[in-house]
Order: C-alpha cells, then structure tokens, then sequence
C-alpha cells in the first residue's frame, strides 16, 4: 500500500481498518495527503476505502482538502449497524475551525452523510448587544432566542459598551463561528452515535469569547436534524 500511494506523491497522513462496507470483512481506509516540509500543514487530502476481499482501492477526493491534523473516526451513525467515516481536518487558523465530512461506504459506495460547509450555512445566528448588560443569541434554523448576562465581565469592558444607567452607547452585534467541534457521542447508549456540533459565540472581536452554541443532530429520514440545542457560556 505504501508504493502505491508513494506513486502518487502523497503520504499516509492517517489510518484506521475496520468494516465500514457491510460484508463483515475488515477493510483499510487511508487518509492521504501530500506533506509541506518542516511544517505539519497537509494538501490534497484523499479518502481511500481498501475492498478486504478484492484489495480494489477506491479514493475520495475531498472538497476542502488542506490543514492540519486530518484523523478518521469510525462509527455507526444511521443505526444500520455498520460503521461510518467520520474525517476531521484542523484549519489552523486563530478562531479553531474545523473541517468535517462523514462518509457512508455501504457495499463499497461512497455517500456523503455530512458536510461541514452545509451544515454552516444551514445554522445561522444573529448575536445583538442589548441594555442592561445583555448579550441575545437568535437561533435561525429554529428561531429559538438566548439571552446571556455580560454584567460580570469587568467594569473596564462594561465601561466600553455601556453608560453608567445600563444602556447602549452605540448598537453592537456579533457573531457565531462556524463549526470548531464535532464530537460522535451516543446520548441514548443504544450503538447509534449522534453528533455534536460547537460553534463559539463572539462579541465585538473573535477573541471576545462569550460562549458556545451546541446542537445535537441525529439521523432522522436520511438526513442529520437538530434533536436538542443548548447555549454554554464562560465562567468569569
């Protein structure tokens, strides 16, 4: 396996065996990429599915295929009983967003079960600066609204923000980052892994963390829904 992918110019940058295809024969998945010297950063990463009866390989060009860190995770998602492929890819950059694709490789054919890219665009936030020391989080996909208490966060920020009765010297919004966390936990104990998606909610600049939204998604009707949805905020 290793010439093969050395033909290619890329390096096994990730591996893991087990039966992701259904036929209960163990097969090995690669992620490969092409290395940057003296540096951990990687290009061109590819999903590669080993058929364990054939040795046909198989590879997955992947959208978004630079960063650091690429890993597999394998486990079931849609409770068919077969395991998935779970790809993480660290972008590097200040506010720790991630790159995640989930792959079914039921009888050796990929499908995509989960893209990072949609899941960004589907969970959208608006996060506006209110009187009296609070902060809303509105919730598009459900329209469901947060509200959290900023009055302890220090009198030279609540200076800035606010004059002495509470209220807003100029109107403020912030934002929510897109996915930095997305975390395979079976809630119900039942073999079926649900996810669970972090996004960091920033104030005025990304390093003005005011908390995290966290939503639960399983697999419902061939497709990953929102199950539950909470807000965690910083202690001060």
């Amino acid at each position: 396996m290793y010439n093969y992918f050395s033909r290619n110019q890329n390096s096994i940058v990730s591996f893991a065996r087990g039966d992701v295809t259904g036929d209960r024969v163990p097969v090995n998945v690669y992620l490969t990429g092409i290395k940057t010297p003296d540096s951990p950063f990687t290009q061109n990463i590819t999903l590669h599915v080993q058929n364990g009866r054939t040795g046909e390989m198989k590879s997955v060009p992947l959208r978004e295929n630079a960063g650091y860190n690429p890993a597999i995770f394998f486990g079931d998602f849609t409770g068919n009983g077969i395991d998935d492929i779970l790809i993480s890819i660290a972008t590097g950059g200040s506010g720790g967003i991630m790159y995640y694709y989930l792959y079914s490789f039921v009888e050796n054919i990929p499908q995509l079960l989960f893209d990072f890219n949609v899941y960004n665009q589907q969970y959208q936030y608006e996060v506006t600066y209110l009187d009296n020391y609070k902060v809303e989080v509105l919730s598009k996909i459900n329209n469901k609204k947060y509200l959290i208490d900023i009055s302890s966060r220090g009198a030279e920020y609540i200076n800035e923000i606010y004059d002495a009765n509470g209220k807003l010297k100029s109107p403020i919004t912030g934002f929510v980052n897109p996915l930095s966390g997305l975390y395979p936990v079976d809630f119900d104990v039942n073999g079926v892994y649900e996810l669970l998606a972090y996004q960091k909610i920033a104030g005025r600049y990304n390093a003005d963390s005011l908390g995290y939204v966290l939503n639960t998604l399983g697999w419902t009707d061939n497709r990953f829904v929102l199950q539950n949805q909470y807000v965690a905020i910083f202690g001060e």
